[in-house]
């Protein structure tokens, strides 16, 4: 009985922690969603899609040495 108990608080230590560090992302915030909530629709663009990695990269050409638009993707530094 006392080892149930003991891997069901270890189970649930792990699942707090767990959720914790994944709350403490940075990435979120940096979402095209969150940049047009922030900021409004880029100009000529609907909604969200002109903070798209894609539309950047079109518009600003690719970061050297990423491929394609993943230099502008969310969780990049700048």
């Amino acid at each position: 009985m006392i080892s149930k108990t003991v891997v069901l608080a270890a189970a649930a230590l792990l699942a707090a922690s767990t959720g914790t560090a994944l709350a403490q992302s940075s990435t979120p915030n940096a979402t095209p969603g969150h940049e047009m909530q922030n900021k409004g629709p880029a100009k000529g663009e609907p909604g969200a899609s002109g903070y798209s990695p894609g539309d950047r990269m079109h518009d600003r050409g690719s970061v050297k040495g990423e491929p394609g638009a993943s230099g502008y993707a969310p969780g990049r530094t700048k």
